[in-house]
């Protein structure tokens, strides 16, 4: 179970991530208030890196900003080692445990 709601979390993240580039993109055309770079990454780092790499190129936005061609990379690695690290722990199942899930 603890391990579905862990599949659904990290599918509406990256969700967020790829609205977050499309809303970003939309506002930057307007020339209106924009999202600060600082949640993009945060989200990337709360395990929305994909979804805010395809919105990247998806949209054509932040792509000439070294730190979004270099950092959302790096964010994508951190992930891996973050969800490998999760999972190869069990500490899914033993956030489960501790919460009687």
């Amino acid at each position: 179970m603890i391990y579905f709601i862990f599949a659904i979390y990290y599918i509406i993240i990256n969700l967020i991530g790829f609205l977050v580039m499309y809303i970003d993109k939309k506002k930057a055309k307007k020339g209106s208030y924009r999202i600060r770079e600082k949640t993009i990454f945060l989200i990337s780092l709360l395990l929305g890196a994909i979804g805010v790499y395809i919105g990247m190129y998806k949209f054509r936005h932040k792509t000439k900003h070294t730190s979004f061609t270099v950092g959302i990379p790096i964010c994508i690695v951190i992930n891996i080692i973050s969800i490998w690290y999760i999972l190869y722990y069990n500490i899914l199942m033993n956030v489960a445990n501790m919460l009687k899930l």
